[in-house]
């Protein structure tokens, strides 16, 4: 499971212009399974991701396809975490 931090950084004044093809690649994330929660980080500081069933490798490879990142609106940092024990509901993480 993974953690993606978003951060604003020195284009971040560029993001309306790439922002169509940032909120596409978040779809592209939900729709292949990959992205469980995607949101803001507050106070209007960037975004964050929750990841899982996929590799650091291919998560690093989708994150650099990101618009954002591309044009470096944000700057990403990829957290991973090993879930040791979870709510029942989300025990599909121990897998």
């Amino acid at each position: 499971m993974f953690i993606v931090l978003l951060k604003f950084s020195e284009n971040k004044s560029m993001a309306r212009e790439f922002m169509e093809g940032h909120n596409e690649w978040i779809r592209r994330g939900m729709d292949d399974g990959v992205f469980l929660v995607v949101g803001s980080l507050q106070p209007n500081q960037g975004g964050g991701i929750v990841a899982h069933n996929t590799s650091m490798e291919e998560l690093q490879n989708r994150v650099n396809d990101d618009p954002f990142v591309a044009e470096r609106v944000v700057s990403a940092e990829i957290l991973e975490i090993t879930p040791g024990k979870v709510d029942p509901r989300l025990s599909f993480l121990l897998d």
